[in-house]
């Protein structure tokens, strides 16, 4: 039997890191992988849907290349050229995992992984034993009992990247990430898009004033949108599927060639032998404490089978804390109220810290200031002038409560924020510091000012 000193259960962002972080410490490592290395987010989630979303965006400009001063003649998109490119970038960045792994030493067991108490894994038969296992088995797209995916008319994420034939029309359900940023690829490409939300808001989980700047720039996209809706039930007996959708006003039918169920995820922890080792479940997430241990020593979980944020950052940052505790090494609890989050749609979104309605319930006093991209020279000469950004203080102290941004490239911005939170950075300190001119970025400067009464450029 072969004896490592970690072995890792899953080759996602959580996996491959930690597998990574702990060859890095001096560890003998093994990881364990059923299908292609790193996991979904590499091969189905994170990678592959920005490159769909980046040919949407650039097929976007072709449109309105007139806007920018140039012609244009018969621009067309090709469908299974988009979703090739897709796929082969994601078969690249899983090279690069391959390539990694390799690089760091780290024996890479390819098969379906079963906890064994005693500290063992056995792998399609074969057992493997460790010090320490560290389980990353991720999450798949959640069936609802009322759209049970067939593949065909009702599908999940992972078919909707790699659709044989565009869709006329398409029911999106749920406005999460996922949702939305489906929804807009599709509606960039020609396809007819209705997204179906349960809140009374799309991406609930965002500052309310970005959700509404959100809906708008969809509508004005073409994207039609249902709020406090649900779908009862969908008929695929006939060539497309007819949705019976429960509204406010009462039912109504919608029809499209398919439906997207995108209502969020559930956790791979069936069958991996969790019950066998005795480790607690609680509502499909494995129970660990602030160093990502289970209740059985020498057995540890992270990334999305955890309570935290589902997130592929996350997940990474919790491996890394998991190894670098083992090994001995002074760490600090991951601070879950400074996780950025993310929705790379046309606009996009990032955020990050709490929203004003959470920092009112908290009983806070704020300062906020909102810096428009209407009024940034930057968005104005790219032709992207959709959207704003709006930060919170605490009024008496300074704390930086929370940042939302929506936009184009807002996603590679809110890192700014993120910092600035971590070292407890005050409202004056960035205004304090320079900003770039002319950049997006230098609108959370002009947020900042805003706040302060100190706003130039409003």
């Amino acid at each position: 039997m072969s004896k490592y000193d970690i072995i890792v259960l899953g080759s996602g962002p959580g996996g491959y890191v930690t597998a990574i972080r702990a060859s890095q410490l001096g560890f003998k490592t093994a990881i364990v992988e059923k299908e292609s290395l790193g996991g979904v987010c590499l091969n189905w989630g994170c990678i592959p849907t920005k490159a769909l979303l980046k040919s949407a965006q650039v097929f976007e400009y072709l449109k309105h290349a007139e806007d920018y001063g140039l012609k244009v003649e018969g621009a067309d998109k090709d469908f299974d050229a988009v979703v090739k490119r897709s796929r082969n970038v994601a078969e690249g960045m899983s090279k690069g995992v391959q390539f990694l792994m390799k690089k760091n030493k780290i024996d890479v067991i390819e098969g379906f992984g079963k906890l064994k108490p005693g500290k063992k894994i056995d792998v399609d038969g074969t057992e493997y034993s460790a010090d320490h296992i560290i389980i990353a088995t991720g999450a798949r797209s959640r069936e609802l009992p009322s759209l049970p995916q067939d593949g065909k008319k009702i599908i999940g994420y992972r078919k909707a990247m790699t659709l044989e034939k565009q869709p006329k029309s398409m029911i999106v359900v749920g406005s999460g990430a996922i949702g939305c940023e489906f929804g807009s690829f599709y509606n960039s490409m020609g396809t007819e898009v209705t997204i179906v939300e349960y809140m009374p808001n799309i991406v609930p989980v965002e500052d309310e004033e970005v959700s509404k700047q959100f809906e708008r720039s969809l509508k004005k996209a073409g994207i039609k949108i249902m709020t406090e809706a649900s779908v009862e039930s969908v008929d695929t007996s006939g060539d497309g599927v007819v949705a019976t959708v429960k509204t406010k006003k009462g039912e109504e039918k919608l029809e499209a060639d398919i439906v997207l169920s995108a209502v969020g995820i559930k956790t791979n922890i069936e069958g991996i032998g969790l019950e066998d080792v005795g480790i607690i479940t609680d509502k499909d997430k494995v129970i660990v404490n602030d160093w990502y241990q289970t209740n059985m020593p020498g057995y540890y979980a992270i990334g999305d089978i955890t309570p935290g944020p589902a997130l592929a950052h996350v997940a990474s940052a919790e491996g890394i804390i998991c190894v670098e505790k083992i090994a001995g090494m002074h760490v600090e609890k991951l601070d879950y109220g400074n996780i950025p989050g993310c929705t790379y749609a046309s606009p996009e979104i990032a955020s990050v810290g709490m929203t004003e309605k959470q920092a009112k319930e908290a009983g806070y006093e704020l300062k906020i200031g909102k810096f428009p991209f209407s009024a940034s020279g930057k968005a104005s000469a790219a032709g992207n002038k959709d959207g704003f950004v709006k930060v919170i203080f605490d009024a008496k102290y300074g704390e930086w409560l929370g940042c939302h941004m929506i936009g184009a490239g807002v996603t590679d911005m809110i890192a700014e924020a993120v910092l600035g939170r971590k070292l407890e950075t005050t409202g004056h300190e960035v205004l304090k510091a320079v900003h770039p001119h002319p950049t997006m970025s230098e609108a959370v400067m002009e947020a900042v000012a805003a706040a302060y009464d100190e706003v130039i450029h409003l």
